[in-house]
Order: structure tokens, then C-alpha cells, then sequence
């Protein structure tokens, strides 16, 4: 089969499921979540990298983040902030949540998942709802961690708000995460391992629908490169057969452009040569491989495209900041 550079990539990072909360809103409501290390510190303990997802139920909300303009978001959509911005919830445009009360994100973390969560009249309450014929908004909230290093080209080339129409959202979401939702808060055997993988899935389907959504030739980042013919081609063929000893020349005539057409293409799109992406590629895949197989550095320096471990060291070394053994040591202690 021809190589899927957006799965392999997706693979690589590492995705893992988070938490879910329910919340249920009526009248005047605010809800603000913390970004990087604190988001992860609430929901993912030990994730590099923390992504919230919102899916509302019924009704509709606003969705902000500082420096970009509040979104409108309705029943049957998602918004999701991949970048683990702080982000508001709300009922109306331009509101802020009041300082959290200092024990709710502890209380939160230990609770059965998931959590519920009623906003009502400024109030926050863990472990309750919002009656169903009062609530003016139901909304669904999952997150997903992933690794950082040494590389994590898909987040960065992600808006800080992607938001999602009903249309866009695939037909299973929904029906999948009320489904999911309902049989957890009945604690139900088995139903927090299944809302784990869903978190996954629901990110994954959100990035491959906002690429699909992209017009070829507009922007730039990983994503649109994958959009635009022949850049795309090249990054199939390198993610296809990355210990290969290409040559620009070799690429640029596969890919359909001239040596210079696809420099200029990469750098336009990717901010990069060919070749430089290409060693990127090849560091993420021997992280890859030192975190989660058992192979020599010099067997897996090999396997990623390296005459040598010595070489494929100093280059991982000046890409993490530390050699391949002591990364691989650091991660299994943190597993």
C-alpha cells in the first residue's frame, strides 16, 4: 500500500486517551480550562502535550482563546483547541470563569470518570447535573495527550481553534459519545477503556476532516503540504521508504517538479528542504523505535537511514538534547 505519511505521523506521537466530562448548563454559565502543564497535570499526569475536544449535545456555546475571535459552536458540532490553549466555554461571547475554587481540579481528578460537571447561575458543581428539562446546553468535553519530541508537526500546523460544523463532523461521533457517555455514568465494566480509545479516535477523525477541508495550494505546514499534488507525492515517497538514500534530484523527478520547483515548494510549505524534513522524519522514527523496542542504537540507527550509530547519535543528540540511550533509559522510567 501506498505510505500514509499523516497516520504514520499520528502514530509516532503517541496519542492517549484522556478523561471525558459531562457538562450540563443553564442560564448564565462559564467555563474556563487551563493550558500546557497544568491542563496535563488535571487530566493526563505525564503527557507532554494535552488537547481539548468539546462535542455539544444540545443547545450551543461560545468558544474562545485569547487573541483569536470567540466562536459560535451548536448542537451536533466540535471545537476543539489543539494547541492546549487556555480556553473559555460559555453562554455568551467575552465572559471569563471567576478563579477556580482551590480544591475543585483535585476533587475533579480523583472523581469516577466521568466526571459531571453542572454550570448554573456562575456556580460550578462536580458530580452533579443540570436537570435534563432545564438545561439550556450539554456538552461532552474529552482530552488527548501526545508526545512532543523530538518532533509534533501535525499540532503545529493546526489552527488554535478548529472548529467543526455539524456537516463536518463524522456520523458516528455523536451517536458513538452519548452512547459511551450514558453507559460510564451508570459505570458500566469496561466503559472507561472505551472512552479512552474514543478520545483517540475523535482527534484523529477532527485532523483528518480539517485536512480534507483544506484548499490545495492555501496555506502552509505539514497539513497543507500533504494537500498540495506534489509535495504530497514527495512526502509519501519519503514517509514510504525513509532509510533510502535519497537524492533531491531522485525526489524532485518522482514527485513531478523540478530540483528547485520542489526546494522552493518544501520551503514555501514546510519552512524546510526535502532533505532536512527527511532527517526530522528519521529522528522521529528512531525515537520511535528506542522508546518502544528493545533494538541495539546501532541496529535502529541503521533501520532509520544511518551509516553509522555514531552519526545518528550526534544527530539525535542535537535534535532532543540528549543521547539516544539516556532518551531511552528517561522514557521506560517514565513509563
Amino acid at each position: 500500500m501506498p505510505a500514509d505519511p499523516l497516520s504514520e505521523v499520528l502514530r509516532t506521537l503517541r496519542l492517549r486517551g484522556g478523561v471525558f466530562n459531562y457538562v450540563s448548563c443553564a442560564d448564565e454559565w462559564v467555563a474556563e480550562t487551563p493550558g500546557g502543564a497544568r491542563l496535563a497535570a488535571t487530566v493526563l499526569p505525564g503527557a507532554a502535550h494535552v488537547a481539548g475536544h468539546h462535542l455539544v449535545l444540545r443547545g450551543g456555546c461560545w468558544a474562545a482563546t485569547d487573541g483569536e475571535r470567540p466562536v459560535r459552536v451548536g448542537a451536533g458540532e466540535l471545537v476543539m483547541f489543539p494547541r492546549s490553549d487556555v480556553h473559555v466555554l460559555s453562554s455568551a461571547p467575552g465572559m471569563r470563569a471567576p478563579p477556580d475554587p482551590p480544591d475543585w481540579r483535585e476533587q475533579a481528578r480523583s472523581s469516577p470518570r466521568p466526571v459531571s460537571v453542572a454550570l448554573r447561575h456562575g456556580d460550578l458543581e462536580i458530580g452533579a447535573a443540570v436537570p435534563a428539562e432545564d438545561a439550556s446546553a450539554v456538552i461532552v468535553c474529552g482530552f488527548v495527550g501526545c508526545d512532543l519530541t523530538p518532533w509534533n508537526t501535525v499540532v503545529a500546523s493546526l489552527p488554535r481553534i478548529l472548529h467543526l460544523p455539524s456537516a463536518a463532523v463524522g456520523s458516528w461521533v455523536q451517536p458513538m459519545l452519548g452512547e459511551a457517555v450514558a453507559e460510564s455514568l451508570h459505570r458500566r465494566p469496561g466503559s472507561g477503556a472505551l472512552l479512552e480509545r474514543i478520545s483517540e479516535m475523535v482527534f484523529v477523525d477532527a485532523v483528518r476532516r480539517y485536512l480534507e477541508g483544506l484548499p490545495e495550494g492555501e496555506g502552509s505546514g505539514f497539513l497543507p503540504a500533504l494537500r498540495d499534488r506534489n509535495v504530497g507525492r514527495a512526502l509519501a515517497l519519503l514517509h514510504e521508504d525513509p532509510a533510502r538514500s535519497w537524492s533531491v534530484e531522485e525526489l524532485a523527478r518522482a514527485a513531478g517538479l523540478s530540483r528547485s520547483l520542489l526546494h522552493e515548494r518544501f520551503h514555501a510549505l514546510l519552512g524546510e528542504p526535502p532533505m532536512q524534513y527527511l532527517t526530522r522524519w528519521r529522528l522521529q522514527l528512531g525515537a520511535e523505535r528506542l522508546r518502544d523496542g528493545d533494538d541495539t542504537v546501532a541496529r535502529v540507527a541503521q533501520e532509520v537511514g544511518y551509516e553509522s550509530e555514531a552519526a545518528f547519535a550526534r544527530a539525535f543528540k542535537r535534535a532532543v538534547g540528549e543521547p539516544p540511550a539516556a532518551y531511552r533509559r528517561a522514557r521506560r522510567a517514565s513509563a
